[in-house]
């Protein structure tokens, strides 16, 4: 029992790290919904997600050799060679989709369409729910294969999966108010879940035995992540303070 509670404690851990990109993802997504609905909508796709992950984690007890055995192998004369299993199939498809919404949410800014048509009609409810709890799923890969290598026990697993989806519930209304009140934050946000879909491409290609022109694809550590997200955080506060002293010092100026 006493192991059991410390493999719990280190998975619950282990989801709240694993979960920081999926709550990003889930803050920016579930600004397409009507205001009133937005909390609404992140706390459903969560809730539904936890049983989905579950249902996952079953799954991949239960069919892990089905996972990890390729059904598509592809070689094209050292251009383009690959073997593709469900596992690797789901995460390329979840970096692709992650680095579309980052780009075009980035040019939607750009473009100041978000100012200028302000009748915009928000997108369904169900759509919203829909792409929150696929992609919630798509992140839960790593962290419920990570569970499988910690403890063997089900209802440990289940466990943390359940106190990381009400965590998560939690926090992303946190996420959420914060990049409210700081819109500045947005765009920091959306190159942060762009970098999120290069790390899972990079995985994606790994776990597919990928190779482009003889090169092998090999996976973004998540010690580089973090470094580069560091990075992009600590470039975005000199940024800030750059501007507001430039800002101070021109209007001494000007009087």
């Amino acid at each position: 029992m006493v192991d059991n509670l410390v493999s719990l404690g280190l998975l619950i851990l282990l989801q709240a790290v694993l979960g920081f990109d999926n709550l990003l993802y889930i803050s920016l997504e579930s600004k397409r919904a009507p205001v009133e609905k937005q909390k609404f909508v992140r706390q459903l796709g969560i809730g539904v997600a936890i049983f989905l992950r579950i249902g996952l984690l079953f799954a991949l007890i239960s069919l892990i050799d089905y996972f990890k055995e390729p059904f598509l192998s592809i070689h094209l004369n050292n251009i383009f060679e690959g073997e593709f299993n469900v596992h690797s199939t789901i995460v390329l498809g979840g970096g692709v989709f992650i680095i579309y919404t980052a780009t075009k949410e980035i040019w939607h800014m750009i473009s100041l369409e978000e100012h200028i048509d302000m009748k915009k009609k928000p997108s369904s409810i169900g759509n919203i729910i829909f792409w929150i709890v696929l992609m919630n799923l798509v992140f839960s890969f790593d962290s419920i294969l990570s569970a499988m290598a910690l403890t063997k026990v089900f209802w440990v697993m289940a466990t943390a999966i359940v106190i990381g989806g009400l965590l998560m519930i939690w926090l992303s209304d946190k996420v959420a108010t914060f990049l409210q009140k700081n819109r500045m934050y947005e765009v920091l946000g959306l190159f942060i879940l762009f970098i999120v879909g290069i790390m899972l491409l990079t995985e994606g290609g790994h776990l597919a035995h990928l190779h482009l022109f003889g090169n092998e694809i090999t996976p973004m550590s998540k010690t580089t992540f973090y470094f580069v997200i560091f990075t992009l955080v600590l470039t975005d506060i000199v940024q800030g303070r750059y501007q507001k002293k430039l800002s101070a010092k021109k209007e001494e100026i000007r009087l």
